[in-house]
This record gives C-alpha cells, structure tokens and sequence, in this order.
C-alpha cells in the first residue's frame, strides 16, 4: 500500500471543509469551544461507526465478487478527483447555520454527510482491502482513520476559535492547495 496516498486521502478527505467541519467551525466561534467539542465527540464515534459499516460491506462484497476491487478504486479515484474539484471551487464566506453543538447532532451529521459516507465507502476498498485480509489489520486502518478523523474535527474546533478571520482571509489559497493534494492522491492509487 502506499501509505503516503493513503494519509494524502485521509487527511484531505478529513481536514478539507465539509459540512461536519463547517458546523465545527461556526459552532466552535459562536457556542464556545466546550459546546463545539461534544459535537465533535459524536461525529467522531459516527465516523468511526461507518467506517466500521463499510469495512463490513466490502468484505462481504469482496468475498462474493473478487474483482470489484477494481471497480471500488476508479470510482473511489473519480470520487477523489472530484472532491478536488469542489475543494477548488468552494467559498467559505458563506458559513454552516448555528447548530445545538450536542454529541447526537454530531453523531448523526455524519450519517447524512454525503462526504463522509463517500470517503468511508470508498478508503477502505481503495486503500485497505488490496493489501491487506486480516481483521487485525481492517481493525487497525479503522482506528488510524477514525484517530484522523478526530484530529480534523479538532483542528476544525481550534480553527473556529483562533483562525477564523485568518483563513477567510486566505481561502483561495488553501483550497488550491488542498485540491492539488488530493488529485495527487487520487492519481497515485494506480501508480
């Protein structure tokens, strides 16, 4: 596997702003960090549950069609690419709406998350599955993206209540870069 397109993935997929991250942020700079972190605890534990789910899926689908590996690495590829399109186009002036910033809405975020149900459908199969069989390996790639997962929701908190004015500021520029990074990810995945 090629661990530094798995953490590229990871990281932007995680860190990049998405609605999870965005409520983070607006809950961190209006509610305080303390309300922002419940929120954050119970995205994390939804994050970490679907990862779970997905690990499960794609095992089973694994076990009854071997070759859809190929099938789950151009979608997760074309999935990548087009994160990084958004990711290059995306206005931040616009921030989420204010949230109750409780560990439920946070848990349940994720579920209704279209970015984070991809990224765990798809990380998984693309990064996990063709290199490793093992459970205690499926186990530890959950851990390690979930632990990400989390030091993303925390930095989003940190953000929320240090950087805001300051990334606004340089909004185009940390898209750009960001999106580069995350097309280098995709397009590593068949090299």
């Amino acid at each position: 596997m090629d661990i530094t397109s798995f953490l590229i993935y990871c990281m932007i997929a995680t860190f990049t702003p998405g609605p999870t991250n965005i409520v983070i942020l607006s809950t961190a700079h209006n509610l305080g960090a303390e309300k922002a972190m419940k929120y954050t605890y119970g995205s994390t534990i939804g994050f970490g549950l679907l990862l779970i789910i997905s690990a499960m899926l794609n095992t089973i689908l694994m076990a009854f069609i071997p070759k859809i590996i190929i099938v789950m690495q151009i979608i997760g590829s074309c999935y990548m690419l087009y994160l990084s399109y958004l990711i290059y186009k995306m206005d931040a002036s616009n921030p989420a709406v204010n949230q109750t910033g409780t560990f439920l809405s946070g848990f349940l975020m994720q579920f209704l998350n279209p970015k984070v149900v991809l990224f765990t459908l798809t990380v998984i199969p693309t990064f996990i599955m063709p290199n490793y069989s093992s459970s205690t390996a499926m186990t530890i790639s959950i851990i390690v993206i979930t632990v990400i997962g989390f030091l993303a929701f925390l930095t989003w908190v940190l953000f929320g209540a240090i950087f805001k004015t300051f990334i606004q500021k340089h909004n185009k520029t940390v898209n750009v870069l960001m999106a580069l990074s995350l097309a280098y990810a995709a397009i590593m995945i068949w090299m």
